[in-house]
């Protein structure tokens, strides 16, 4: 898993969730997030996000599909590859982390490029769209990629972008999320300890 912020250079390795925070504590903090605290709360947060994750499962190579393919994956080393596990499931279990971490609203829900949900305002409850959330995608016949946007007002603003890919570059990753603005630090915490336990990243 690798985490990125603006001001901020990539550590040169790639790190577990386990170490990521450790990295975030040891790091000088940059202009934007140097000595800023939650208003109310005194907290620290930690803001404009960037997460990728593996998950803990089988990948299985993509044979190219024609010889210019092949010709490429042989010069990048970086051919494709699809992640043995289910999308909806694990997409169902991002969001109810994203609630954990007090994202109560859902903005939109695209699967396979196709939007199966869609709110323009803030008013869509996350929670009652998880209890729905196998009708919503009943439809969906390939699924083979999901893109979640969900928003936090818990003392300000943020917005969480949550991508998950069954297939992929080899060196890409199966989840990317940014979060957009800022989320306390302890909420963070709480929201990568979920997925830990119960999607399984990868150390």
């Amino acid at each position: 898993m690798t985490e990125q912020f603006p001001d901020f250079k990539q550590p040169p390795w790639v790190q577990s969730p386990s170490e990521v925070m450790d990295w975030i504590d040891a790091t000088h903090p940059s202009k934007k997030t140097k000595g800023k605290k939650h208003a109310s709360s005194g907290e620290k947060v930690l803001r404009n996000l960037h997460v990728h994750f593996d998950l803990n499962v089988e990948q299985k190579k993509i044979p190219p599909s024609n010889v210019f393919s092949k010709f490429i994956t042989m010069i990048t080393s970086n051919g494709f590859v699809e992640d043995g596990f289910d999308l909806v499931p694990t997409a169902e279990l991002v969001l109810r982390g994203l609630a954990k971490a007090k994202f109560k609203n859902l903005s939109k829900i695209v699967i396979d490029e196709k939007t199966v949900f869609h709110h323009s305002d803030d008013h869509s409850d996350l929670r009652k769209t998880i209890d729905n959330f196998s009708w919503i995608t009943h439809d969906v016949q390939n699924r083979k990629s999901v893109e979640i946007t969900a928003i936090s007002k818990d003392g300000m603003r943020s917005i969480a972008i949550v991508k998950i890919r069954k297939i992929h570059k080899e060196k890409d990753h199966a989840i990317d999320i940014q979060i957009k603005g800022g989320i306390k630090k302890e909420l963070y915490h709480t929201f990568q300890n979920y997925l830990t336990e119960k999607v399984g990243l990868k150390e």
